[in-house]
């Protein structure tokens, strides 16, 4: 009878969880999940990776199975000897290092934060979504009546369709496209609370400006300011402050009746009356004025492209279903829909969280490559409650309330100078039990070294006297 046949059960599970395949299956399982995740990241981004790769139960999985590896093989060495020092400590590390993981991930934060040069922001911006459904019976004061997180990327809608009731029936999630490239649209609406529609076309030999102005209900003002001039749709008024301006306000005969205002305060206004394919000359650098379009009922929505991967300008988009009435809904955008009754409005967008101090941007200094625009260096000159100015660089975060900002990126102007600063907000609850485990896996090393150099001093003396 062999000695295995003596072992326990406890023992031969021990040893099973211990054994070498096992180790053997867990690493070559390591290697072709971080290969898999590599090509995706790769092909798409890294968040499609977390979500599709390394944030999934066969990755939990394997995880588990690695320290159920390394704990079987320490208790199987037991009781331990000196020689064992060097492993133990290096087994230990890692499940240390495994533990500080799970915590980031589990309690950590990491999002960005953009704050505009002279404004202040104190909510970060997450990977995750959530969608929200908000309700008006007199459309001024609005009662939320569901928020919940979402992820389609991992549960499709078409299969796991998100529904809520409302007085005018159910409003559903139908649909769902990973990445798109959205563009502005603007269609006829026989809704009679929306306002009008109006495109538009400024130009002269410089300028060329084509638009659209909605008004969000009837009776609101739309504007758009195109640099020379100021244009807005809506109600006229008698005078204004000297200024280059343009009013347009729908008639009932589907007209436009207009009126110019001059910044010079001698020049008196220009009015008149212009039809759909019309145009007038406002009266300043040659400008021609043209109406493309007018519609008395206009509702603004979006044209969207589908792609097979994510590109720099893509985003997500949703199908909600309300009403007999499909709409598609981008990433950070809302959609507003009326009944007879109330009105409702829909939100998709990244999750929020409160950072928990108010960060300032007084100025945000860039440096440029030499007869480029690309940016050599950047940095952002905060002021944080209890902190004070502070110059955030690439190279010197912030550190307050457990809190790391980062200067990550900046967003340019239509003029190619900085408005806004983008950080990097971290907050990671397991880094000093990750230091802590790197650090018991380098006093493994070098226990192993040291041991090793002790042992060959001791083994050498014993040679030479073999020698002699």
């Amino acid at each position: 009878m062999n000695g295995t046949a003596k072992l326990s059960r406890s023992d031969r599970i021990v040893k099973a969880l211990a054994s070498l395949k096992l180790a053997v299956f867990v690493i070559l399982a390591l290697a072709t999940i971080t290969a898999v995740g590599t090509f995706v990241e790769a092909r798409y981004n890294a968040p499609i990776a977390k979500k599709w790769v390394y944030d999934t139960f066969w990755m939990y999985l394997i995880m588990g199975l690695l320290c159920v590896n390394l704990t079987a093989v320490m208790v199987d060495r037991w009781p331990w000897r000196r020689r064992h020092v060097p492993f133990v400590l290096a087994h230990i590390g890692i499940l240390i290092l495994i533990f500080g993981s799970f915590l980031t991930w589990r309690y950590g934060l990491d999002g960005s934060l953009r704050v505009g040069v002279g404004q202040s922001n104190r909510f970060v911006t997450l990977p995750e979504t959530d969608f929200s459904v908000w309700s008006s019976f007199d459309g001024d004061k609005f009662a939320k009546l569901m928020e919940t997180p979402v992820d389609f990327d991992r549960r499709d809608p078409v299969r796991h369709p998100v529904e809520i009731a409302t007085d005018a029936g159910p409003l559903r999630i139908r649909g769902y496209r990973p990445f798109v490239v959205a563009s502005r649209k603007v269609v006829p609406s026989d809704n009679a609370r929306l306002g009008a529609g109006l495109r538009f076309q400024v130009q002269n030999a410089r300028v060329n400006v084509i638009e659209w102005l909605v008004q969000k209900r009837e009776g609101d003002v739309a504007d758009h300011d195109f640099g020379p001039a100021r244009i807005f749709f809506g109600e006229i008024p008698q005078s204004r402050q000297p200024a280059n301006e343009i009013f347009l306000k729908p008639r009932a005969d589907g007209a436009l009746d207009y009126k110019v205002f001059y910044r010079d305060p001698g020049r008196a206004p220009l009015t008149g009356v212009v039809k759909e394919g019309g145009q007038f000359n406002p009266g300043w650098m040659d400008l021609e004025f043209r109406v493309l379009r007018i519609f008395p009922k206009a509702e603004e929505t979006w044209d969207f492209q589908e792609l097979e991967r994510p590109t720099e300008v893509s985003t997500s988009a949703i199908e909600v279903d309300f009403q007999g009435k499909r709409h598609w809904l981008q990433l950070n955008d809302t959609l507003k829909m009326f009944t007879d009754r109330a009105v409702y409005i829909v939100a998709y967008g990244n999750r929020r969280v409160d950072l928990g101090f108010d960060v300032f941007l007084k100025k945000f200094e860039v440096g440029r490559y030499q007869g480029t625009m690309r940016a050599a260096s950047y940095a952002s000159l905060v002021e944080v409650p209890g902190v004070g100015e502070r110059m955030i660089s690439m190279n010197e975060p912030l550190k307050h309330m457990g809190k790391t900002v980062y200067q990550a990126s900046f967003q340019d102007g239509p003029d190619g100078q900085p408005v806004a600063s983008i950080f990097s907000i971290n907050d990671d609850p397991g880094r000093w039990i990750k230091y802590l485990g790197s650090l018991i896996i380098s006093l493994g090393v070098v226990w192993l070294f040291y041991d090793k150099r002790r042992s060959a001093r001791a083994i050498a003396p014993a040679r030479m006297k073999e020698d002699f």
